[in-house]
């Protein structure tokens, strides 16, 4: 199923693949107990790239992106389940990996978002609104840290969210 989020230069370059074209795969993690969001290319030289204006973090400044060797794969489209990421970084630093472990003792969830770039425009992400997702399972070594992520399940929230009460709403009592 063709993703609707892409622009339209991305899905010519995926398309037809020219030699002289480059898309980045960036990461961003975040936390509340993070200093700075964790930013990570798929290269082996750092990135500086616009943020879209909706960003969490720093929105529609120029950011440096760390190259580091990762992999993620794309939750499948599917009818049953919520859909789920695998994320690995690996040969992860000091830092990545003492903040990682500071968030895995909170309560608060990580959060990731994936961007495209292309080489030729890095005035902002390629996939609009970039994928953000949820972060339900995380280990971490010095030599990599796995994760799993997923949007939230909103198939089990209870509808509707708002407790109608005798408090907030007085007209549900009889007079």
């Amino acid at each position: 199923m063709p993703d609707p989020s892409l622009s339209e230069a991305l899905r010519e370059a995926y398309a037809s693949a020219p030699a002289d074209e480059v898309v980045y795969h960036t990461l961003e993690l975040r936390h509340a107990a993070f200093t700075q969001p964790i930013r990570v290319v798929r290269d082996d030289a750092d990135l500086t790239a616009r943020l879209e204006p909706t960003a969490p973090e720093n929105p529609g400044e120029m950011v440096t992106f760390v190259g580091f060797g990762f992999d993620l794969t794309k939750p499948e489209v599917s009818a049953t389940g919520v859909p789920q990421c695998s994320i690995e970084i690996d040969n992860v630093s000091r830092e990545i990996l003492a903040n990682v472990e500071l968030a895995m003792t909170g309560i608060d969830p990580i959060m990731v978002t994936y961007r495209e770039y292309l080489a030729s425009d890095l005035e902002g992400p390629q996939n609009d609104p970039p994928m953000t997702l949820t972060v339900v399972s995380i280990s971490a070594d010095v030599f990599r840290v796995r994760a799993v992520a997923s949007y939230p399940d909103i198939s089990n929230r209870r509808f509707p969210r708002e407790d109608y009460t005798t408090e907030r709403f007085p007209g549900l009592v009889a007079q």
